[in-house]
């Protein structure tokens, strides 16, 4: 037998077994023991989007500025990794991860943003992170591929911004708004 409360804007449901109540579960569950995580979640979906734009496009901000700061360090990396127009792709690189990366920040055309640092990140990943190239248990393939995990990793993140949006607290839903 179950009973239904409404609370927190969730509808609850207690297992009664006999005079036995069981734990209550949030119906959003996909485990009687995630509810509680399901329901901070829920509350505070906004501000988490919020705070995961912001971390993943400060580090974007950031790398774009130290490519900048840079700029004969940068052009000779890309000198090395052998791309043409080096000078050039370092300025451009530089650019692309400041903008894009401040987009997601403000959450302005968010999800274009996103989608074009999932490319930019696959394509530099694709380009300078080609740890299966060098000698087996070197210490550059060792690091070189801990950065191509890192990278995965905020692909990952960029497709997530990109399915779900931008959130509440964004320029693209004050937008929406008017």
């Amino acid at each position: 037998m179950e009973r239904y409360v409404r609370c927190f804007g969730y509808n609850w449901v207690f297992n009664v077994c006999g005079t036995e109540e069981r734990m209550a579960t949030s119906v959003h569950s996909s485990h009687p023991t995630f509810s509680y995580t399901d329901d901070i979640a829920a509350t505070w979906t906004d501000t988490l989007l919020l705070v995961g734009r912001v971390l993943l496009g400060w580090s974007f901000v950031a790398l774009g500025y130290s490519k900048l700061g840079n700029i004969p360090f940068t052009t000779n990396y890309f000198t090395v990794l052998g791309l043409s127009s080096a000078g050039t792709m370092a300025w451009l690189a530089g650019c692309v991860e400041i903008v894009l990366g401040a987009a997601l920040i403000l959450g302005i055309a968010t999800r274009y943003a996103a989608l074009a640092l999932f490319i930019w990140t696959l394509a530099s990943v694709a380009i300078a992170n080609r740890y299966w190239t060098l000698p087996a248990l070197d210490v550059m393939q060792y690091a070189q591929y801990n950065v191509f995990m890192k990278k995965i990793a905020v692909m990952g993140g960029a497709l997530y911004v990109f399915a779900i949006g931008a959130g509440r607290y964004s320029l693209d839903a004050k937008l929406a708004r008017r």
